[in-house]
Formats: C-alpha cells, sequence, structure tokens
C-alpha cells in the first residue's frame, strides 16, 4: 500500500457510537466496521471492540484499531466517513503534500463543511418551525382545558402530558400575556 507520500499511513483509530436504543448502537458500530473490512483502501491490522456501556439515558460502543490506509486523500476520506474521536498516525512521521493535493484537500474539506453548514441551517429551521407549532398547540390545548374548569399546574401537567416544570415558564408567559390568569394555585380561562 503505497501513497504519494512514500508508504502507507499507519494509524490508531477509535470510532465511536453513542445512542439509542442499545440494538441501534451495537448495529450502527457493526455495520462500520464491516464497511472498512471491505475497504481495499484500508487493512485493519489490530481491532479491540468495547463492550456496550450506558451513559447518561445512552449507550457507548466503541472499536479501536490499528490501521493501514492507502494514501492521504484515502485517510481523509476515512476521518470525514467515519468520524473517529481519535486519531493516531504512527507512520510516516513525515508528510510531503504536492500543491495540488493540498488544493484537492482544501476544496474537498470546504465542500463537506458547506453541506454540514446547510444541513444545520435546515434542522435549525425545521426545529424553530415545530418549536411554534408546538407552542400555538399547547397554548390551544390549555386554553380548551381551561375552558372547561380551573386547575392548577400539576392537574394541567397530567392534562397535557407537559411537565409541570416545564409547562410553568409557558404558564407564566400566557398569564403575563392576559391569555389566562392566576387565582392562588388555580389558572383559568381569561374570558
Amino acid at each position: 500500500m503505497e501513497n504519494e507520500t512514500g508508504n502507507a499511513i499507519r494509524l490508531r483509530a477509535i470510532v465511536e457510537v453513542l445512542g439509542s436504543p442499545k440494538e441501534h448502537v451495537e448495529a450502527s458500530l457493526e455495520k462500520y466496521i464491516n464497511n472498512i473490512r471491505e475497504d481495499k483502501d484500508i487493512m485493519i491490522v489490530k481491532e479491540t471492540i468495547s463492550d456496550i456501556s450506558e451513559k447518561e439515558k445512552f449507550w457507548l460502543k466503541f472499536i479501536e484499531m490499528e490501521l493501514i490506509i492507502k494514501g492521504l486523500p484515502k485517510l481523509i476520506s476515512f476521518c470525514f466517513e467515519y468520524m473517529p474521536s481519535s486519531v493516531e498516525i504512527i507512520k510516516p512521521d513525515l508528510f510531503t503534500l504536492k500543491d495540488a493535493e493540498m488544493t484537492g484537500f482544501l476544496n474537498d474539506l470546504q465542500a463537506r463543511l458547506h453541506n454540514v453548514d446547510m444541513v444545520v441551517k435546515q434542522l435549525k429551521n425545521e426545529n424553530n418551525f415545530i418549536k411554534r407549532n408546538m407552542s400555538v398547540v399547547l397554548q390551544n390545548s390549555l386554553k380548551l382545558i381551561l375552558r372547561m374548569k380551573s386547575l392548577d399546574i400539576e392537574q394541567l401537567s397530567k392534562l397535557t402530558g407537559v411537565e409541570s416544570k416545564d409547562l410553568k415558564g409557558f404558564i407564566e408567559k400566557m398569564v403575563e400575556e392576559n391569555k389566562i390568569k392566576k387565582e392562588g394555585e388555580l389558572y383559568s380561562l381569561v374570558e
């Protein structure tokens, strides 16, 4: 496996999967490993797969690998594709890049960053849309519920399915906007 710099690139890398449910995490890591094994430009020299562990409502599993990768472009592609949490280059200890290689790397990096930026902006817009509409749905639900009778925050929480600590700020804003009123611990609709 020779590359532009003279020798193949030998490295250690850790690829982690964090998520839920547990089965998805295990299947995702297995898919990553199989894809790496099938890549003709990557050779796994050594691998250690962790046991799955729970981390604050999520599951974590990782593989630590020693790899030989054919060329710097493939190494960069590996990093973008698998997003390793850690990469340590073992050999070579010096890289020499031609201007065309550096230009290609920078253009690929910029294209990927622009794509990530576009996805983040799209998700942000979708998230804002969902938040606005959920706010309207929750306001309408509260108005319908309070039209029937006055209730305290715990009762409203049970009826809406929103935890009282999350509902409190929302209800206080509706009181400030004079959409509902509070008398003692009870909330009611402003007529």
